[in-house]
C-alpha cells in the first residue's frame, strides 16, 4: 500500500480523464486531414475515449473515420460508427473521396456485420436502440451527432450508453452538446466511461435545498469544471482555436438573420380549468397548456408560413414542424412540399432528405427529431422556418445549423413563427443561447489556454491548492484563515482543553473553491482518508483526559446516484464514531436532536406524504443531528479522572442541571450566529412555537394529533413548506424539538449561489458543551470554525478561544463576532432580526 503525504493526497483530488490510448507521430495521419483535423484525432487516439464537440463544418466525418482507421491499424479488428438516418452518403463520401479507403458498409444486423468486407462500419442509432447490432463485437466506435440520444428519451438514452460500456476505444462528435443541460455533459462522461455519472453529479454539482432533483453548477468549481471537461472533450468553433498558425479560410460562418414573428392570440374564447370564460389567455403557460395552444394555432401559424415561402418563390426552405397535424396542415396548404414522418420507410426517408440535400426539392417539411442532427442542407438553401417554437434548445440549435455552417454562401435567413402567449418560450430560447455562446468562449479560452496538453491542464488546476494563512489574534482568541491540518499540526501537543466542531458532512457540501476543502471529495471514503490527516493531530494537541464533541448527520443518498431508484441513508454518525475510534479516542457518547420532517422532505423529497400513501414501504423517517463524545484517555487510568480535570461546585453546577446535562437528548432554541448576508430576508410565523407549548402541556394523542392537522388543512393553514405542528417533547428533556430550520436561509444561499452547511451549530448547545467539559479559563479549539461561533462563546464564558477556516468569507464574518464579543458587545444572532419569541 503506498502511503502519501498530504501534499500528495491533496493531489489525487484533480480529477481529469485518465489517457488509456496511444500516440501516433503527424506524419502517420492521413494527409488528407487539415492541421486541426489531425490535431484532434491525435488528442483523441491518445486518450483513448474522448469528445469532439466541434462546430458544423470542421470536419468531424473524416475525424471519426480516422479516429476508427487509426485504431483498427494499431490493433486489428472492428469498428463501428452510429449516425443519423440521411448523413450515411457522406460517411461513404468522405471514406472513398477525401481520405482514400474503403467504402464503410452499412449494416442492419448482425448477420451483415460478421459477413461485411470492410474493417468500418456503419448504421444508425435505431439499429443500436432496437437491439439488431451488438455493439460490444467492435474495437472501437464512434457516435456521429450523440446528442440525437435525447429524441429518444432519456430511459432509451441511459440504456443506449450502457450497451457501449467496456469498448476500449470511444469518440462521441457532436457541435451542440447542450450547455443549460449539464447532465447531458455528464452522460457523455459517464458512456466514455470518465466519471461515473452520480459521482460527477456529487463532484460538480450543489443541490438546491428548496427543490430535489434541481442541480446547479458551484459557483466556485466552475472553472474546475470546465477544466476537467477539456480534459475528455474538444470543443472548436474554427482552426485558429487549436493554433494561430492555422488558417480560418473557409471557416467563416456567413450572416445570420433571425426573424421573429409573433401572432395575436385570440381574446374571448379562453377558459379556465373549471369552464369559466377567461378575457385573455394566460401570457405564460405549462408544458401542458404548450400543447393546446400549438393544435389550436396551427392554422394561424400554417398560414404565415406560407406567406414567408410565397413571398421568396425561388428559394428552397426547411419547414421545421413538431405536431403531426402540422406536417398534414403544411401538405394540404403546400401539396408541393416533401415531406418525411416516422412511420416512414427508412429508405424512403433517406431518399427524400438527400434529395433535398442536392437541391431536388424546393419545400421540405421535417421535424427536428428527424432531420435536425447531422443533414447538410447549406449548399442549395439558406431558409428556414420554424412553424411553432418549444422550450429544446438543443434541437432548435441543431436545425439551425442543418444551413447556418461553413461553406454556406448565402446570408442565411430563420422566421420563426410564434404566438403571443408564447412569448415566454422565445425568451428561454434567447437565454439559453446566450448560456450557449457563453460555454462555448469558455471552453475555447481554456483549449487556447492550455492547449490540448494534459500537463498544463493538471498546472491550472493545481492552482486552487493551498492558502496564504492568515492569522488574527486577541486577547482571548486566535482566528486563522487556513487548511485545519497545516494549523493544527503547528499546534502544541497537548495544548487544547477542548475540541468542539461540526465537521464537514463527507463530499455533500463544499465551502469554497479550494483543494484543501474537506468537502472537496470524490465520495465518502476520500473524506476519511483526508480526515485521516487531522484526526490524529487532534488526539495530539487534546490535553489527556479531555473531550472531543463533534457535531454531525447522517446523510441522504439519492436514488439517481445510487441506482437504488429510492433515497437510502448513509449512517455517517456511525461511519465518524468508527473514524475517530481507530485514531484513538474512546467514545463515550451521543446527544440527539430530531429536524422538521416537512422542511426535510421539502429538501429531499424522500419522505412525501403521496409516496407514502402509494407504497409506505420506501418511507424511512427524517434524520436526527448529534454530537458524539469521544475522549483522550488520561494519564492515570486508575481512576479515570482527566490530568487536569473539569470540577464545579455544587452550588454553581446543580443537580437540576446535571440530570438536563446527563440526559442523552437535549433540546435547544436554534438560535446561532448569521452571516451579514442573511440579515436581509428573515421571516417566520410563530405557530410552531404555540403548538409545541401545547403539546408538551398535554397527554400526546395520535388521533387528535392527526385531526389537528387535517383541520388546519382545510382551514388553508397547513403549509407545505414547513410543519406548524410538529410534537413537542412530552418529556421536557427529550429532544432538541424546537429547532427551526429557516427556510429564509435556504432562500439567502440560492441567491448567493452557495451552499451553507446543512445544521449549522447552535450558540446554545454550544455554551452547554463547553460550561460542561471545560473550567473558565481553558482553551476551546474548533478546527472547521466557520463563522466562529465556538471560539466567540468560549470567549464569552471566559475561556480562550481558537478556530481555523478555510473559507475566507466566513472567516472574514468570524473575525468580526471575535472583535465584537471581546470588546464586550453582545454578539447580534439570528433571533435578534427574525421578532421571534422563546416560547421556553
Amino acid at each position: 500500500m503506498i502511503v502519501l503525504n498530504y501534499r500528495e493526497f491533496l493531489q489525487t483530488k484533480i480529477e481529469l480523464a485518465s489517457e488509456s490510448g496511444f500516440v501516433i507521430k503527424p506524419e502517420e495521419i492521413n494527409p488528407a486531414l487539415k492541421p486541426h483535423q489531425r490535431d484532434a484525432v491525435m488528442w483523441a487516439l491518445r486518450g483513448g475515449r474522448r469528445a469532439l464537440f466541434e462546430s458544423f463544418g470542421l470536419g468531424k466525418t473524416i475525424q471519426e473515420i480516422e479516429f476508427c482507421h487509426q485504431v483498427i491499424r494499431k490493433y486489428g479488428g472492428k469498428a463501428l460508427i452510429v449516425l443519423p438516418l440521411g448523413v450515411k452518403q457522406e460517411f461513404t463520401h468522405d471514406a472513398v473521396s477525401i481520405l482514400g479507403y474503403e467504402k464503410p458498409e452499412y449494416v442492419r444486423t448482425m448477420e451483415e456485420v460478421k459477413h461485411a468486407a470492410t474493417d468500418i462500419m456503419i448504421t444508425n442509432y435505431e439499429r443500436v436502440r432496437d437491439g439488431d447490432i451488438d455493439v460490444r463485437f467492435f474495437m472501437a466506435t464512434s457516435l456521429d451527432e450523440a446528442s440525437v440520444l435525447r429524441s429518444f428519451g432519456s430511459k432509451t438514452y441511459q440504456t443506449f450508453l450502457d450497451k457501449f460500456k467496456g469498448i476500449p476505444y470511444k469518440l462521441v462528435a457532436t457541435a451542440t452538446p447542450s450547455p443549460n443541460k449539464y447532465k447531458e455533459l455528464i452522460h457523455y462522461a459517464g458512456y466514455l466511461e470518465i466519471m461515473d455519472t452520480g459521482q460527477a453529479l456529487t463532484r460538480f454539482f450543489q443541490r438546491d435545498s428548496t427543490k430535489a432533483n434541481n442541480l446547479t453548477l458551484y459557483p466556485n468549481m466552475e472553472d474546475e469544471f470546465w477544466l476537467w471537461v477539456s480534459s475528455w472533450a474538444l470543443f472548436v468553433t474554427k482552426p485558429s482555436d487549436l493554433s494561430i498558425e492555422y488558417s480560418d479560410d473557409g471557416y467563416i460562418l456567413p450572416d445570420l438573420e433571425v426573424r421573429w414573428h409573433e401572432l395575436p392570440i385570440t381574446y374571448g374564447n379562453a377558459f379556465d380549468r373549471d369552464g369559466q370564460m377567461k378575457l385573455f389567455d394566460d401570457a405564460s403557460v405549462s408544458l401542458s397548456e404548450e400543447a393546446k395552444i400549438k393544435r389550436e394555432s396551427i392554422d394561424a401559424r400554417l398560414e404565415k408560413t406560407k406567406e414567408i415561402v410565397d413571398q421568396s418563390p425561388d428559394e428552397h426552405f426547411i419547414l421545421w414542424h413538431d405536431l403531426e397535424n402540422e406536417r398534414k396542415a403544411i401538405k394540404n396548404i403546400m401539396p408541393e412540399a416533401v415531406d418525411v414522418y416516422g412511420s416512414q420507410d427508412y429508405d424512403l426517408r433517406e431518399r427524400r432528405v438527400i434529395d433535398f440535400s442536392e437541391g431536388k426539392t424546393r419545400l421540405f417539411a421535417t421535424k427536428k427529431s428527424i432531420s435536425g442532427s447531422g443533414c447538410n442542407f447549406q449548399k442549395y438553401c439558406h431558409r428556414a422556418i420554424f412553424v411553432g417554437i418549444d422550450y429544446e434548445f438543443n434541437d432548435f440549435i441543431q436545425a439551425v445549423h442543418r444551413i447556418y455552417r461553413f461553406l454556406q454562401k448565402e446570408q442565411v435567413i430563420i422566421d420563426i413563427i410564434y404566438m403571443e402567449n408564447e412569448r415566454h418560450i422565445k425568451d428561454v430560447l434567447i437565454e439559453k443561447w446566450k448560456n450557449h455562446d457563453h460555454m462555448v468562449d469558455k471552453m475555447i479560452e481554456i483549449v487556447q489556454t492550455y492547449g490540448l496538453s494534459h500537463a498544463k491542464i493538471t498546472g491550472g488546476l493545481q492552482r486552487k491548492m493551498g492558502v496564504e494563512t492568515v492569522r488574527v489574534e486577541g486577547k482571548y482568541y486566535t482566528a486563522v484563515h487556513d487548511d485545519c491540518v497545516e494549523e493544527t499540526r503547528r499546534m502544541k501537543d497537548d495544548s487544547v482543553d477542548l475540541i468542539h466542531t461540526s465537521i464537514p458532512f463527507g463530499n455533500h457540501y463544499e465551502y469554497s473553491a479550494n483543494y484543501n476543502d474537506f468537502g472537496h471529495n470524490k465520495d465518502t471514503d476520500c473524506f476519511f482518508e483526508q480526515m485521516d490527516f487531522l484526526t490524529p493531530e487532534l488526539l495530539r494537541v487534546l490535553k489527556p483526559g479531555r473531550v472531543a464533541a463533534i457535531h454531525v448527520k447522517d446523510r441522504v443518498l439519492f436514488g439517481n446516484a445510487t441506482g437504488t431508484g429510492m433515497p437510502t441513508i448513509e449512517p455517517f454518525h456511525a461511519l465518524c464514531i468508527s473514524h475517530y475510534m481507530k485514531h484513538g479516542f474512546q467514545y463515550f457518547g451521543m446527544i440527539t436532536v430530531v429536524t422538521d420532517v416537512v422542511r426535510e422532505n421539502n429538501q429531499t423529497y424522500r419522505l412525501g406524504w403521496s409516496e407514502q400513501c402509494k407504497d409506505g414501504s420506501k418511507m424511512g423517517v427524517g434524520c436526527p443531528e448529534y454530537i458524539l463524545l469521544f475522549r483522550k484517555l488520561p494519564t492515570d487510568r486508575s481512576t479515570a479522572y482527566a490530568d487536569v480535570p473539569v470540577t464545579k461546585s455544587k452550588e454553581e453546577y446543580t443537580r437540576a442541571q446535571w440530570q438536563i446535562d446527563a440526559h442523552g437528548y437535549w433540546r435547544s432554541s436554534g438560535d446561532r450566529l448569521i452571516s451579514k448576508d442573511e440579515l436581509e430576508h428573515i421571516d417566520i410565523k410563530n405557530l410552531q412555537g404555540v403548538y409545541r407549548k401545547y403539546s408538551r402541556m398535554s397527554i400526546y394523542n395520535y388521533e387528535e394529533h392527526v385531526a389537528l392537522a387535517k383541520k388546519l388543512d382545510g382551514n388553508g393553514r397547513l403549509p407545505a413548506t414547513f410543519m406548524v405542528v410538529a410534537p413537542g417533547s412530552w418529556n421536557d428533556l427529550d429532544v432538541w424539538d424546537d429547532i427551526n430550520r429557516m427556510r429564509t436561509l435556504n432562500t439567502t444561499q440560492s441567491r448567493r449561489r452557495q451552499q451553507m452547511h446543512v445544521c449549522p451549530l447552535q450558540l446554545d448547545i454550544v455554551e452547554r458543551i463547553i460550561n460542561r467539559y471545560t473550567n473558565k479559563g481553558d482553551i476551546v479549539y474548533d478546527p472547521f470554525a466557520g463563522l466562529m461561533t465556538v471560539p466567540m462563546v468560549a470567549v464569552k464564558m471566559e475561556r480562550y478561544g481558537i478556530g481555523c477556516e478555510l473559507n475566507p468569507d466566513y472567516y472574514r464574518d468570524g473575525v468580526g463576532y471575535l472583535q465584537e464579543v471581546e470588546n464586550d458587545r453582545e454578539s447580534p444572532t439570528l433571533f435578534d432580526f427574525i421578532g421571534v419569541e422563546n416560547n421556553e
